[in-house]
C-alpha cells in the first residue's frame, strides 16, 4: 500500500498558511516527544493531503438529554483514490449508537461488530476496491475514522449519532462539544522517528499536527436547539461567537456565526440556566420491548459551611511540560496563587511539579504560614513550560509523601491532560490514594477530560476546566467551597416497591458540588411506589423522595437504554470505581456484549459500513488528516527540531564549546517552504479562503496573543538588516560562552522569546526555557544586543510580532 501523507500539493490546501506562521518552538529533547510529527508539505502530488472538508454538528436537547448528529465530509481533490484517516474527540459521556455513510448517491447504515472482525472486514473491502467506513474507539473520548476508496473529485459524507446526559452544577447546565484531540505525550517514540516517516494505522497518538497558530484545515459548524421543558433564564457560549434566539419561555436556538467557521481548534462550550436556578428533577421511564429502563435525578440539599473547619493538607501537583507553555502555564500560575494564597493558618501544603522529570518544594508538607506561602508563590512565578509529561512518576512521588497526622489530605492537579496513560494513572491512584481526595483542574481550550474526570472519580473529588485565565479566581473559590462543605454524604437509595435491578452506580459517592444525584437502571413489572434518598448534610440527617406516579413515561425516552449501557461500560472499562482485582478478560467480554446488544461504540466494538460496489483497484493512498494544535497550545506540545523562521528562511544558532576550551561557532541554514499558491491576501490583517462544494467561510483573522496587539503570524515576518550573513556575523562576534559554564561542562539550549515592534526594535526579551544562570544570561544578552529588525507587515502595514530564538551551547 502506498503511504504518502506528507507529499502533498499546496493546491490541495484549503486554509493552511504554513509559510505565514511565525516561530515554531520546541524545547523538548528527543526523549520528550509526543511521537506526533508536524504536518509537512513537500513538492507536488496526485494525492489530496487534506481530505476532511467540513464537520457539521446538530444538537437537540430535550429536558436533560442531548441527542447529537455529527456529519463529516471527506473529499478527494487529487487524481488518485485515497483512504482518509482522521482522529477526533467526543464527549466523555457520549453513547455513540449509530453511523451512516453516504457515497455516490447511496446511503449505507453501519453495523456494530467486534473490533477485530470489523477491522478485518474493512481491510478486505478496501483491498477489493470498495468504499468503506470504519469507526474505532481509542479512548472513551477519542475516536479514529477510516474512510477507504474515496475516488478523485468525490465527496463522502459520514454521519454519526450519540446521546448524553446534561447534569447541572450550581444550577448551570453545560453542553461541551470537543473539536480537536490535543497531542498526547508518550515516552516510546515511533519506530521510524529517526526518519520522520509516518506509518498509517500506527498508534493514534502519532497523528501529524499543524504548527502553532495555524488555522484548522477543515470548516466547522454547530447548531443547538434546547427544549428545556421549563423556562430558560439565559443561554451563552463564551468559547465561540454565536447567535442566540429564544423561542417562547423554554426553547432557545444557538448558531455559530460565519466568522467562526475555522473554530474547530477549541472546545465548544454552551451553558444555560433555568429561571430561578431550577433544575429538572424527577424520574424518566422507558418501557421497551424486552427491557424497561428508568433514570432518577434527585437534587441534594444546599451546602452548609460548618462554623469550625479542621486543618487540611493540600498537595498541589503542577504540569510544567511543553504543552503547558504560554497561556496554560500562565493560567496555572494564577490558579495556584489563588489556591495557595487562600489557605488557612491551620492548613499544611506542598507543591510538586512535573515535566520530563519532577521536583518537590519540600520533603514534607509545611504550614501555610505567610512566609511559606510567599516562598511558594515566588517559585510558581518562575515556572516555564518545556519537556515531556511524565505524570506517573510524579504521582508516585506525591502519593508516597508522608501524611500529616490529624489532617484530611487532598491532591490538587493542574494540567491539560495530554498523556496516553490514563488507565495506568487510575490504577496507580486506586492502589496508593488511600483516604485522600483528588481534584483536577483542566487548563486549556481542549483538555483531556477522560483523564481529568477519571482521576476525580477515582479520587472522589471534582473536575474544573479553565479555558480563560480570568476564570482562575472563580474556580479556585468553587474548589474551596466544595472541599469545606460537601452537600451530602453517606448516601443511600431505597427503591421501595419498584422492582429495580442492574442499577448504576452501585454506590453513590459523596456529593461535593451543588449537583443532582443520578441513578439509571432497569425495572420489572409496574413502576409504582417511591424512590427514597437519605444521607447526611451540614444540617444533619437528610431524606427526600420521588413518587413514581409523577414519572415521565414515553417512547421518546429511548435514549435511556444507551445511557444505562454507557454508564455500565464506564464502570467496567473506564475504571470508574473498581475496588477489586480487575479481570481484564471478563471486562472485555462484558463490554463487548454490551456494545453488541445495545448497538454502542466501545473499546471492543466498532461501527463499519461497506459499499459492496467495486469502485477502484483496491490500492488507495493513505492520508492521515493533520490536526490543528488546540488554541493556546504551543509547538512545545509536539516536539521536534527547533528553528527560527523569518520570511522564507530558517535559522538555527549553535554556540558549541568543548569543555575547557574557547567557543567555536557554527551555523546550519535550512530552507523554509516556498510561498507559492497562496491566494487572495486581503487587507485588515486577514486572509480569505475558498471552500469547495459551496461551504462558505468568512475571512479569518491572523492569530494574535492575549493582548490583541502582538502577532504570532504575519504575512511578512521580520528580517535582520543585511540578511543572514549579517545576523551570522553578529552572533559570532557577540555570543560568549561563560567560562564557569565551560569549566562545569554545562551544555544545552536556551530559548529566548522577544517581540519585534512596529519600528523593528526588540523588547520584552525573556528566557522561556533555560539551562543555568550563566548560559541564560549570555543568551539573553546577545538577543538584547541584536538591534533593530526590518519589521513584520500585514497588508503592507508594520505589525509587532512575537518570536523565539534558540541559542545552543554544546
Amino acid at each position: 500500500m502506498k503511504t504518502s501523507p506528507f507529499n502533498l500539493s499546496y493546491r490541495a490546501i484549503v486554509a493552511l498558511l504554513l509559510i505565514l506562521s511565525g516561530i515554531p518552538l520546541s524545547a523538548q529533547t528527543d526523549n520528550d516527544k509526543t511521537g506526533s510529527p508536524y504536518f509537512k508539505v513537500l513538492g507536488e502530488s496526485v494525492v489530496d493531503g487534506l481530505p476532511l472538508l467540513h464537520t457539521g454538528v446538530d444538537v437537540n436537547v430535550t429536558g436533560v438529554i442531548a441527542d447529537v448528529t455529527v456529519t463529516q465530509v471527506y473529499k478527494n481533490e487529487g487524481t488518485a483514490p485515497i483512504e482518509a484517516v482522521y482522529v477526533f474527540p467526543a464527549s466523555t459521556r457520549a453513547a455513540i449508537y449509530g453511523l451512516e455513510m453516504d457515497v455516490a448517491g447511496k446511503k449505507i447504515t453501519a453495523k456494530i461488530m467486534e473490533r477485530d472482525q470489523a477491522r478485518k472486514d474493512y481491510e478486505t473491502a478496501k483491498n477489493q476496491g470498495k468504499s468503506a467506513t470504519l469507526l474505532e474507539q481509542e479512548r472513551p473520548n477519542v475516536f479514529t475514522m477510516n474512510v477507504a476508496n474515496i475516488l478523485p473529485g468525490e465527496a463522502i459524507h459520514v454521519t454519526l449519532h450519540y446521546t448524553e446526559m446534561l447534569i447541572p452544577t450550581d444550577g448551570v447546565y453545560e453542553f461541551v462539544y470537543p473539536t480537536v484531540v490535543g497531542p498526547r505525550y508518550h515516552n516510546s517514540p515511533p519506530l521510524t522517528a529517526s526518519t520522520q516517516t509516518y506509518i498509517p494505522n500506527n498508534n493514534w497518538v502519532d497523528n501529524p499536527y499543524l504548527k502553532e497558530g495555524e488555522m484548522p484545515t477543515s470548516t466547522f459548524d454547530i447548531k443547538t436547539r434546547i427544549n428545556a421543558g421549563m423556562p430558560i433564564a439565559k443561554a451563552s457560549v463564551n468559547t465561540h461567537q454565536v447567535n442566540v434566539s429564544y423561542k417562547g419561555k423554554d426553547q432557545v436556538f444557538i448558531g455559530l456565526k460565519p466568522e467562526e467557521c475555522n473554530g474547530g481548534n477549541r472546545d465548544f462550550i454552551l451553558q444555560y440556566r433555568l429561571k430561578g436556578d431550577q433544575i429538572n428533577t424527577g424520574i424518566l421511564l422507558f418501557p421497551g420491548e424486552k427491557e424497561n429502563f428508568f433514570m432518577a435525578m434527585i437534587q441534594p440539599p444546599k451546602s452548609v459551611t460548618p462554623d469550625k473547619m479542621p486543618g487540611r493538607e493540600y498537595i498541589f501537583v503542577v504540569d510544567i511540560s511543553g504543552s503547558m507553555n504560554g497561556f496554560p502555564i500562565e493560567t496555572s500560575k494564577k490558579l495556584l496563587k489563588e489556591l495557595i494564597g487562600s489557605l488557612k493558618p491551620t492548613d499544611v501544603f506542598n507543591v510538586l511539579t512535573f515535566a520530563g522529570s519532577s521536583g518537590i518544594m519540600h520533603p514534607t508538607s509545611v504550614p501555610a504560614s505567610k512566609e511559606n506561602i510567599a516562598k511558594a508563590i515566588n517559585a510558581i512565578e518562575h515556572y516555564q513550560g518545556g519537556g515531556g509529561t511524565e505524570l506517573l512518576p510524579a504521582l508516585t512521588k506525591g502519593l508516597a509523601l508522608p501524611k500529616q497526622n490529624g489532617y484530611s489530605r487532598s491532591f490538587v492537579i493542574a494540567t491539560d491532560g495530554y498523556i496516553s496513560v490514563e488507565k495506568e494513572t487510575f490504577d496507580l491512584m486506586r492502589q496508593k490514594l488511600g483516604d485522600a481526595n483528588f481534584f483536577t483542574f483542566g487548563i486549556g481550550s481542549s483538555v483531556n477530560r477522560f483523564l481529568l474526570e477519571g482521576m476525580s472519580r477515582v479520587g472522589k473529588g471534582e473536575t474544573f476546566v479553565i479555558t480563560n485565565a480570568k476564570d482562575a479566581a472563580f474556580y479556585a473559590d468553587k474548589f474551596k467551597k466544595y472541599v469545606e462543605s460537601p452537600a451530602l454524604t453517606n448516601i443511600k437509595v431505597n427503591y421501595g416497591t419498584l422492582n429495580a435491578y442492574d442499577v448504576e452506580p452501585t454506590a453513590i459517592p459523596d456529593v461535593l458540588a451543588d449537583r443532582p444525584i443520578i441513578v439509571v437502571g432497569k425495572y420489572k413489572g409496574a413502576p409504582t411506589g417511591k424512590i427514597t434518598v437519605t444521607g447526611v448534610s451540614g444540617n444533619g440527617k437528610y431524606a427526600t423522595e420521588l413518587d413514581l406516579a409523577t414519572a415521565s413515561v414515553s417512547t421518546n425516552n429511548s435514549a435511556l437504554k444507551y445511557l444505562w449501557a454507557r454508564t455500565r461500560i464506564q464502570m467496567l472499562d473506564d475504571y470508574n470505581s473498581l475496588g477489586y482485582t480487575v479481570d481484564k478478560d471478563f471486562i472485555k467480554k462484558e463490554v463487548t456484549d454490551l456494545g453488541l446488544q445495545y448497538n454502542l461504540m466501545t473499546a471492543y466494538t466498532s461501527f463499519i459500513a461497506i459499499d459492496e460496489r467495486v469502485r477502484s483497484d483496491g490500492n488507495p493512498t493513505t492520508v492521515n488528516q493533520p490536526l490543528p494544535l488546540p488554541a493556546g497550545v504551543s509547538d512545545l506540545a509536539v516536539g521536534g527540531n527547533v528553528n527560527l523562521r523569518t520570511n522564507g528562511a530558517s535559522y538555527g544558532f549553535a554556540a558549541p564549546a568543548p569543555k575547557g576550551g574557547a567557543g567555536n561557532y557554527s551555523y546550519n541554514w535550512a530552507a523554509a517552504p516556498e510561498t507559492e499558491d497562496i491566494e487572495e491576501l486581503s487587507v485588515n490583517g486577514t486572509y480569505a479562503v475558498t471552500i469547495p462544494d459551496g461551504i462558505m467561510c468568512d475571512s479569518v483573522s491572523l492569530s494574535k496573543d492575549k493582548k490583541g496587539e502582538v502577532f504570532t503570524i504575519a504575512e511578512v515576518m521580520p528580517t535582520y538588516p543585511g540578511g543572514q550573513t549579517a545576523l551570522e556575523e553578529f552572533i559570532k562576534k557577540n555570543l560568549k560562552y561563560p567560562t564557569a559554564a565551560i569549566n562545569a561542562g554545562i551544555t544545552g539550549t536556551v530559548y529566548i522569546e522577544f517581540e519585534v515592534g512596529i519600528d523593528g526594535a526588540i523588547s520584552n526579551a525573556v528566557v522561556v526555557r533555560g539551562i543555568s544562570a550563566e548560559l541564560d544570561a549570555a543568551a539573553l544578552q546577545v538577543v538584547k544586543r541584536l538591534g533593530k529588525f526590518n519589521p513584520a507587515t500585514n497588508s503592507g502595514k508594520p505589525v509587532a510580532v512575537k518570536m523565539v530564538l534558540p541559542v545552543r551551547f554544546i
